[in-house]
């Protein structure tokens, strides 16, 4: 009725709008009959595409389908519509429209002439129509839980993409924001039983939380986010009064967290407020794992309290005379003392410590689907109600003797928990590489304050996380970078390793690029910081991580399929094997010699049924393919590797050929100029200095041009001011794509290119210049020929030099069976030498040369239609359009730019050798998914018969429900702890050769180079190659210095011995003073010899406490006040922890230790003995 009366309500409300003003609506509007596109538009349709515009509107009025035809219906009659599409649900309109026919207020007054009320939707987010969003979801347990909270995901409209990981229990959500928030999604996963806790959103481009002490009234919370909210950049405020915390959401190219901080305690006239990080400890996921760990912990421990005491009485005192005697005691009818204290020891079992099992049953049975918990709470409630059932028939019977199976309920709930228990310990430790990477950030950085002219005027010490972008910071010997940025001043040696794997230290220099979390070794460093929070290329890293661990890998649908009707199946195979048991009990079909004695047919078949439904395992089959890809692309992280996902993973594994990009690849990418051969009478830089002005005005037009840049960084070798030349003037300036360029200086024509752009400017190219060219080409080099006046007048020679290891990859990939090809947009001559130096055999299927960016997809699909698996390795910029096309694209030299959207795989190193780790890791995981399903199915395969008494006949052996139990929860165990062998996982053993050619070593072998600088690190020593190595293996004497070697290098005050009648607080505010002179006083702070300089006599006292602080390793200070000595500072550098002790183990080596400092002889001495140096050199 209902229904009829909204129709009828419709069906009026378009009929008054088409009637005249009736209930307030507008006059009935006119429609021409007008085509989709305006007359005359047709023939311009190709150009009118570009300049379409989408709009939203909100419509409110709409009920039913007939109302939004009519809405689609009048504004496809207005000229310039394209597509008009009604979300009834959501009150929302959708137009795509033309702009120069139509716009936006006329779409909304026809919407509105219709009957509806209708405004326009502002469009915030034009440049992200899709936002990313992550959630924990607590509490799966199987495949059949993730797959129903990933169709109930699915199913929501604005929901373009959902994957829910069991492995992480994490769900990653494309969804449009217009069209639904994440509240939503969170309220769609709790509505399918499962807790749901918002991890991030892609509206935070940074997000922080503040703890804000000094708050007493919500008045004051307000206040504090209204100065806040003004702030320009903060995009959203949080704020939890009762935790004092405010969450906010910026963008950190405007603003950040010591802006807030600083703004939060000014604000007031008080300034009460106190401001800081909030402090960790709730809401991440090592937390939360954590706190799962110890709930499962709990449980376990809480139900062996009541489950060994049952576990007693019915199977190790039953055969004890006494305590047998006393647990058959009737207490009524036949029911005995002991039936009594297993039903009591059991029912907390069941029904508070199991109480999980029946929460999870009835959540994933309300969205009709089945899950572990559901088999685990049919079995257990079957031996539980019938064991009940026994006891109380032989509370109200005097002849019925039957057996109750509490112990089997609950010992098999015992065991389940003890699985999930060491099922969660074990899966903690596959996202341990995400765990590492995030703790590889500092907790503190030191922050310089700079005055115009760069000078420092303040250092601070900060928290690492408030470093905002454009700050500048110092960056010490032995401590980690803060932050992405580059170098304004220093030098030193950085080890990326923990970032790129790449185990030799990095030289870097004024204008080079640093990467937060890498370990600067041997120089100080200003940095200014480009990239902070979650720009960072370390979060980024976190972020691709955590993404590949979230992608499902094709073979996972094979245990998404058979989840759906596992659980159904086996309960059906449950009650057949109850039932076939009972039946054959019952008519007797077997001895009865088989039924033991304390058990009839029955209760036979009641434990074969429940072994049945117990022993099957749905989780097994779930985690086999998810954990095994959380710890492979963990481990290849780790190795500078960054997979995609289990989609990448899967197909790297099949990849048969290889397609390597040439320049920048197989190549270092870095042309440089190897020949000059002049044609003409002229200096060399004379010549340069004409060439390099031309090619300097076409790399102001084209700075990454690599030809031009390396002509003009050669040219500066004959000029005096090499940092910044000054070249002649150019006049007339062209550039001729691909071919060269061409300008006067000098009122000398310049023509620099190749050989056609000479003949097209009718330049005779003599043969002298020809011979040069192909021999050139033959060395895999470019010749760049230079006409001078219309004369060449030389040719320049340049190389791009192929990649150490580069042969000995391809040779291994050939081993691998791999098929190597090479495509370059390089000329052939080039190509075809540079394929022979690698080991690519010359021919027209395997080098192709002058290929532009298209043709190199073409390739890749024309090998992919030949039936091979094709990865193609590129740089990721030029060579996109192949990456794409292929089955598995590698991005090469992707140091700081990870997001390289065209590639599966990211090499972070732009080592060769890598390409083969990433195959090869490839390969090792997905022979460990295999290994994986083979034990999880093969388990199910075995157990399950052998469960349902198919040996009982022939052996007499049965298993009972709750060792079918321990079975079920180790099997899930034994699947996560197969995937976690990958951990160990090492790159093929010929790769640590190509290792050892880069640095070259002494004689000590490659192996053990490798694996001795590999376990330094490990112990925190960074060996730096094989000379390193063999040097100190021959060390037999240490020269040690004294301060920040053998003493902390933090000296401290210790003592403070006044000559004169005065305050210490006064005394020690004149010393601090900066000035010379303070409050009309001369202050004087230094040594004795300073005092005598100044005439100022060193009274007998203060000579004695300089010599007692001498004796005690300590350095005496004396301040003079106005020409008299007014006190003595005892300053004390102590000795570090362990010192002597390591000092006594290398004299036990047989290694002399020295010790040398610039201190005096007193303060040496002391320090020497306390340390146990017997040779001392001071003052030095």
């Amino acid at each position: 009725m209902a229904t009829k009366f909204l129709s009828l309500a419709c069906i009026r409300n378009e009929s008054s709008s088409s009637s005249g003003s009736r209930g307030g609506l507008s006059p009935r509007p006119h429609y021409p009959s007008m085509p989709k596109y305006p007359k005359g538009v047709a023939v311009q349709q190709n150009a009118m595409e570009g300049s379409e515009t989408k709009s939203l509107f909100s419509v409110v009025g709409m009920t039913c389908s007939a109302c939004a035809g009519s809405v689609e219906k009048a504004i496809k009659r207005l000229p310039g519509i394209r597509e008009a599409v009604v979300d009834v649900l959501n009150n929302r309109v959708q137009v795509l429209f033309y702009p120069d026919f139509v716009n936006e207020e006329t779409i909304r007054e026809t919407i509105e002439d219709v009957g509806f009320e209708a405004s326009l939707i502002q469009d915030e987010s034009n440049e992200r129509s899709t936002q990313v969003c992550r959630i924990r979801i607590n509490g799966m347990t199987c495949t059949s839980c993730s797959s129903t909270v990933e169709s109930a995901l699915q199913a929501i409209q604005g929901v373009q993409k959902a994957q829910v990981a069991l492995a992480t229990e994490e769900a990653e959500v494309y969804y449009d924001p217009k069209v639904i928030g994440h509240n939503q999604l969170l309220t769609a996963i709790e509505d399918t039983g499962f807790e749901a806790i918002l991890i991030s959103t892609g509206e935070d481009m940074s997000k922080i939380d503040l703890q804000v002490d000094g708050v007493r009234t919500d008045n004051s919370m307000r206040i504090i986010e209204e100065s806040l909210e003004a702030l320009p950049g903060v995009q959203a405020i949080d704020l939890y009064p009762e935790l004092n915390k405010i969450s906010l959401s910026y963008k950190p190219d405007m603003t950040g967290p010591r802006t807030f901080i600083n703004v939060i305690e000014t604000t007031g006239v008080s300034r009460r407020f106190k401001a800081k990080i909030f402090p960790d400890g709730g809401g991440g996921k090592g937390t939360h794992r954590k706190e799962e760990i110890k709930q499962y912990y709990r449980s376990f421990l809480w139900s062996l309290v009541f489950t060994v005491p049952v576990f007693l009485t019915s199977m190790v005192f039953m055969y004890i005379p006494g305590p047998k005697h006393g647990l058959e005691t009737k207490v009524v009818n036949m029911l005995t003392v002991g039936e009594i204290l297993r039903w009591v020891l059991s029912t907390p079992v069941q029904f508070i410590i199991g109480w999980r099992f029946y929460s999870g049953s009835y959540k994933a049975l309300r969205h009709g689907s089945a899950n572990m918990d559901v088999l685990i709470a049919l079995g257990t409630n079957a031996a539980y109600f019938y064991s009940v059932y026994s006891v109380l028939r032989a509370a109200t019977s005097p002849h019925f003797k039957g057996t109750d199976f509490f112990e089997t309920s609950a010992m098999l709930i015992s065991f389940i928990l003890l699985g999930k228990y060491l099922e969660v310990l074990a899966k903690g430790k596959t996202s341990d590489a995400i765990a590492k990477l995030m703790d590889l950030t500092p907790e503190t950085a030191t922050l310089l304050t700079l005055d115009e002219e760069g000078n420092v005027v303040n250092e601070e010490e900060i928290d690492g996380r408030l470093i905002q972008k454009n700050d500048v910071i110092k960056v010490i010997p032995g401590t980690k970078v803060a932050s992405d940025g580059f170098v304004i001043w220093g030098q030193s040696h950085v080890n990326e390793s923990m970032i790129t794997g790449e185990s030799r230290p990095v030289a870097k220099r004024k204008g080079d690029t640093v990467i937060g979390g890498t370990m600067n070794e041997n120089g100080v460093l200003h940095i200014r910081a480009t990239r902070v929070g979650s720009e960072s290329a370390l979060s980024q890293i976190v972020r691709l991580v955590e993404s590949a661990q979230m992608a499902k890998a094709p073979v996972q649908k094979f245990a998404d399929r058979i989840s759906k009707f596992f659980v159904p199946l086996v309960i059906v195979l449950s009650f057949s094997t109850w039932l076939a048991w009972f039946l054959a009990g019952k008519f007797h079909g077997y001895p009865e010699s088989w039924i033991p004695k304390s058990m009839d047919s029955f209760q036979l078949a009641l434990q074969f049924g429940i072994s049945v439904m117990v022993i099957a395992c749905p989780c097994a089959l779930g985690l086999a393919t998810p954990t095994a890809v959380m710890v492979g692309t963990g481990v290849g992280a780790s190795q500078g590797v960054l997979i995609k996902g289990g989609q990448a993973l899967e197909s790297a594994h099949k990849v048969n050929c290889i397609v390597f990009d040439k320049t920048g690849t197989l190549t270092v990418g870095k042309p440089v100029v190897v020949n000059t051969r002049l044609l003409q009478n002229m200096v060399l830089a004379e010549f340069y200095e004409l060439v390099a002005a031309t090619e300097a005005s076409f790399f102001s037009v084209n700075s990454e041009h690599p030809l031009a840049k390396a002509i003009v960084e050669y040219a500066k070798k004959f000029r005096d001011d090499a940092e910044n030349p000054s070249w002649p003037e150019v006049k007339d300036f062209v550039s001729l794509t691909g071919h060269g360029v061409k300008a006067v200086v000098r009122n000398k024509e310049i023509i620099v290119g190749n050989k056609s752009l000479m003949l097209n400017e009718n330049i005779t190219v003599p043969m002298d210049a020809e011979d040069i060219l192909k021999e050139a080409e033959g060395q895999a080099q470019t010749g760049i020929l230079v006409s001078i006046d219309g004369e060449v007048a030389g040719v320049i020679s340049i190389s791009d030099p192929v990649k150490p290891g580069a042969q000995e990859v391809i040779s291994i990939l050939k081993s691998m069976k791999i098929r190597c090809i090479m495509v370059t947009g390089d000329n052939w001559g080039t190509a075809n030498s540079i394929a022979k130096e690698v080991g690519i055999e010359v021919g027209k299927d395997t080098v192709i040369a002058e290929a532009k960016p298209e043709q190199k997809a073409e390739k890749v699909k024309d090998l992919q239609t030949s039936g091979y698996t094709v990865a193609m390795v590129g740089d990721g910029i030029n060579d996109s359009p192949a990456l794409v096309a292929a089955d598995v694209g590698m991005a090469i030299g992707a140091g700081t730019d990870i997001a390289i959207e065209a590639a599966d795989i990211v090499l972070m190193k732009s080592n060769l050798e890598d390409v083969i780790t990433a195959i090869d890791l490839s390969r090792k995981t997905f022979s460990r998914i295999r290994l994986n399903y083979i034990w999880a199915l093969g388990y199910n395969v075995l157990g399950i018969p052998i469960a349902a008494g198919a040996l009982f006949p022939s052996t007499g052996f049965r298993l009972p429900p709750w060792i079918a139990g321990a079975a079920m929860a180790a099997s899930s165990v034994s699947v996560v702890c197969c995937s976690l062998l990958l951990k160990y996982y090492k790159r093929p053993k010929k790769l640590d050769k190509l290792e050892i050619h880069h640095g070259g070593t002494g004689v000590a072998t490659p192996t053990a180079v490798v694996v001795g600088t590999r376990v330094g690190a490990s112990q925190g020593v960074l060996i730096k190659g094989g000379q390193a190595l063999e040097s100190a293996y021959k060390v037999n004497c240490i020269v040690f210095d004294k301060t920040g070697t053998l003493t902390v290098g933090k000296p401290v005050v210790v003592k403070t011995r006044l000559q004169q009648n005065m305050v210490l607080g006064y005394f020690y505010e004149l010393v601090a003073a900066t000035k010379a002179v303070v409050w009309n006083k001369e202050i004087i702070v230094g040594n004795k010899s300073l005092m005598l300089n100044e005439n100022i006599v060193v009274p007998m006292d203060a000579e004695d406490i300089l010599r007692e602080a001498e004796g005690q390793a300590q350095t005496g200070v004396l301040v003079s006040i106005d020409g008299e000595v007014a006190g003595v500072i005892s300053i004390s550098h102590p000795v570090k922890p362990g010192a002597q002790e390591v000092i006594s183990i290398l004299k036990s080596m047989k290694i002399k230790c020295i010790m040398v400092t610039g201190d005096n002889w007193g303060t040496a001495n002391s320090i020497a003995k306390e340390v146990g140096t017997y040779t001392v050199v001071a003052g030095a």
